[in-house]
């Protein structure tokens, strides 16, 4: 479903994604997995237009976005999840999903499949996205980019900062998405038991290249873990 190929990015001098390939099948979660500062999270703006490659192709769906901007992206059916949340914090949570309508028909309603995944959701629809707790708007801003239906759903960090029985609804909820065969779902995870449990297939990347990849369950027997040790 994601097609990247020879991807490559720099900030001024530096060269921060480095002739990266991979690609993200549906039906499948992919983990992307690494230290921090080795380009993850610039890779995944990368994908989704808000930084712009240098060189290389994302083909999504066969067809070549790699100019394309991000509502346009949006538009095509990825959705993404930021490092952070950024929820609306002064929006109601209704409000804040209603957001993630934007690139659909005019008159399009949440799906029900989001208050059932999230059930908190529907208790505080009239609360200000601000005043959840950091569990509470990492749910929001999941059940935002799912309001779209999207085709691939691209998370970063969602476990950053949750309390462990959240992380146990997220876990449960992703695994629900993958296994409906809808869509494909790239997680940028540094919690390895939590990307462990999900993972299809993985990717490890250090400083700005893929240092190693396979089946998701095949990452302890691959040593996975020692590649992220500080």
């Amino acid at each position: 479903m994601l097609n990247v190929a020879n991807l490559n990015q720099f900030y001024g001098g530096s060269h921060i994604l480095r002739d990266l390939s991979f690609e993200v099948p549906p039906g499948k979660v992919t983990v992307l997995l690494g230290r921090n500062g080795v380009g993850k999270t610039t890779l995944l703006k990368t994908l989704m237009g808000l930084v712009p490659a240098k060189s290389g192709t994302v083909s999504f769906n066969g067809v070549n976005l790699t100019s394309a901007a991000p509502y346009e992206r949006a538009r095509a059916g990825m959705g993404y999840v930021p490092q952070g949340r950024d929820i609306f914090p002064r929006l109601t949570v209704a409000e804040n999903l209603d957001m993630g309508l934007a690139t659909l028909p005019r008159g399009a309603r949440i799906p029900e499949r989001i208050y059932e995944m999230f059930p908190v959701l529907t208790q505080m629809m009239k609360r200000r996205g601000g005043d959840l707790s950091g569990g509470q708007q990492q749910q929001l801003a999941i059940g935002r980019a799912l309001a779209m239906n999207p085709r691939l759903l691209i998370l970063d960090e969602p476990t950053e900062g949750i309390q462990p029985s959240i992380i146990k609804d997220i876990e449960r909820v992703i695994r629900t998405l993958a296994a409906s065969g809808e869509m494909a779902i790239l997680l940028c995870e540094q919690y390895y038991d939590f990307a462990r449990s999900l993972a299809d297939q993985y990717l490890v990347m250090e400083r700005g290249d893929i240092i190693a990849r396979g089946a998701g369950a095949d990452m302890d027997k691959n040593d996975v873990r020692a590649l992220l040790a500080v």
